[in-house]
């Protein structure tokens, strides 16, 4: 018997298309936040779309779904781009509005935040 325990975060949240959904509405609300200018300036819409791709099936693999992240690790993805407590800050906050945006349910809204806060470290620049 499958219980809630033994499913998938992926499933829970309703696979792909929820999680591309989500990221679609977290990156149009970075895009829109002139505070998150430098960091779409100089890209081509190509580049958009590969990040924005990576990011889907990244969060798809960390939630247990069939995908496979190909990107760079974290650290490396990230370095030299000074992003501070405040931007990282504004950042959840978008992704936790695209997920009750998307009806995702509090404690899965909580889990998927959390494949993210797992790295904050590698990303948040603190000098």
């Amino acid at each position: 018997m499958v219980t809630e325990a033994t499913t998938s975060l992926y499933r829970r949240l309703g696979g792909y298309d929820v999680i591309a959904a989500v990221i679609d509405d977290m990156f149009a609300a970075l895009r829109a936040d002139p505070a998150f200018a430098r960091f779409a300036s100089g890209r081509s819409l190509d580049s958009h779309m590969r990040a924005r791709q990576l990011l889907v099936d990244q969060m798809c693999e960390l939630s247990g779904g069939p995908c496979y992240y190909i990107g760079r690790d974290m650290r490396t993805a990230h370095d030299g781009l000074a992003i501070s407590e405040a931007e990282w800050h504004a950042n959840m906050n978008y992704a936790d509005a695209a997920l009750m945006k998307n009806g995702v349910a509090e404690l899965e809204r909580a889990e998927f935040l959390a494949l993210f806060e797992r790295y904050r470290n590698e990303i948040v620049e603190t000098d």
